[in-house]
Order: structure tokens, then C-alpha cells, then sequence
């Protein structure tokens, strides 16, 4: 008859000479420990880790012991899942031996494997991430493919934007013609300013009278103006 309290002694003490850093013990009744387990440094010293509670059930190792994660780090839940289901596999292959140590070290290199998926996931994120940047300046520099529908569209807005900026521009030339009218401009656009000065005098009574016989000998008198001592002053005031 089987002894399953002495194998599961022998085992638990081999177990925690094995793992004395990772080891606990949570119960004696029933027998409770768990075990951490962590991967291998991947790229960058990543890791993921897992803590495994086992239950010792009655006819262990006859019977399968209880399992389950106790607590993980780094790791999605598909594959906490899949270290389940991983481990349910490799306790029916191992019924009626101790098999902790053989479970614990097939955890261990199912999360060697998760730390190489999680590294190639992450490869191809990036080359994906890439191959659209690559892409994206592809497009960028050979422009848009120009189809008879797009064309049209553009037409219409080149048009569009043709037509406002002439409108823009004759009204700003519009307003600097009405700042830069000539005087000449201004006569013609405005017949009223050719009388304007004739009603002021008329308006303010100051009538001027000229005394025309002041100019009529002014031909009869002998003027050098190219002489430099030439003062017109001083001829009105030899006359007196």
C-alpha cells in the first residue's frame, strides 16, 4: 500500500532544498506551498514571472495535485491560460510519480518561450510601424495620383479661390484710386472744384479789383535780368 503522507514529506523537502529562495509554505493541512518562477532575461532584461500555489490532495501522486497562479508579473492573460492548461497536460502525463519539480520546470520554460513571443510580437509591431512610416512617405513624396475626378475637384477650387482673390484685388486698387487721384483726376470726376474757389471769394464779400494801367508801360522798360545787380525793388523806388 502506497504511503502518500511519506512521499509528499520527501518531496516537500526536496522541493524547498531546490527552490529555498522561492519556497513557501502556506498550510500544513492540507499541504499549501507556492513556488515563483521567472524566465530567463529576454531583450532588454525583460522577464515575466509567475507564482504557483500547489495543493497536496489525498492520493497524491497518484491523483494530480491542485494548481493555480497565485499572482504573475509581465504576463497577458492568454498567457496565464496557457500555463494552466500546460501544466493540466503535464500532470496527467506524470500521474503516480512526485512530479512538482518536473511541473515547475516545465512552467519555466513555457515562460522562456512567452519572454521569446513577447520579443517577436514586438519586432513585428515595429517593423509593421516601419513598413506604414515607409509607406506614408512613399505617398508623401510621389503626391497624389491624379484621376479625371480629383482633378475636377481641384479645378473648382482653383477657380474659386482665382475668383476671390480678383474681387480682393479690384476692391484694394478701388480704394487706393480714390486716395490717388491727380488733380487733374479730381476736375474731371468733380466739376464743381473749377468754381469752388470763384464762390469762396464771392461768398466771403472780399471781391478783388486789379488796376490794369499798373502794366501797361511795364514793355517800355528796360530791364536786364540777366544783370546780377538786378533788383526790380529798387526801380520803384527811382521813379520816386
Amino acid at each position: 500500500m502506497t504511503d502518500y503522507a511519506e512521499e509528499q514529506r520527501n518531496e516537500l523537502e526536496a522541493i524547498e532544498s531546490i527552490y529555498p529562495d522561492s519556497f513557501t509554505v502556506l498550510s500544513e493541512i492540507p499541504t499549501s506551498f507556492t513556488i515563483t518562477v521567472t524566465s530567463d532575461a529576454g531583450k532588454n532584461d525583460e522577464t515575466v514571472e509567475v507564482t504557483l500555489k500547489f495543493t497536496y490532495v489525498e492520493k497524491y501522486p497518484d491523483e494530480a495535485p491542485l494548481w493555480e497562479i497565485f499572482s504573475q508579473e509581465n504576463l497577458e492573460d492568454s498567457d496565464t491560460e496557457e500555463i494552466l492548461s500546460f501544466l493540466h497536460q503535464q500532470a496527467e502525463e506524470n500521474l503516480g510519480m512526485v512530479m512538482i519539480f518536473t511541473l515547475v520546470n516545465a512552467v519555466q520554460e513555457k515562460l522562456n518561450e512567452i519572454v521569446d513571443q513577447i520579443k517577436n510580437r514586438r519586432e513585428e509591431e515595429q517593423s509593421r510601424k516601419d513598413a506604414e512610416a515607409e509607406e506614408a512617405e512613399k505617398v508623401a513624396f510621389q503626391g497624389t495620383v491624379v484621376t479625371i475626378e480629383n482633378f475636377l475637384a481641384w479645378k473648382a477650387r482653383f477657380e474659386l479661390e482665382m475668383n476671390e482673390l480678383k474681387k480682393k484685388r479690384q476692391k484694394e486698387e478701388e480704394q487706393i484710386g480714390k486716395i490717388k487721384l491727380t488733380g487733374k483726376k479730381l476736375f474731371e470726376t468733380d466739376h464743381n472744384l473749377d468754381t469752388s474757389d470763384i464762390q469762396f471769394l464771392e461768398d466771403s464779400g472780399n471781391n478783388v479789383e486789379v488796376d490794369e494801367s499798373l502794366f501797361q508801360d511795364i514793355d517800355d522798360l528796360d530791364l536786364d535780368e540777366d544783370d546780377p545787380d538786378f533788383n526790380p525793388l529798387e526801380l520803384g523806388s527811382d521813379e520816386d
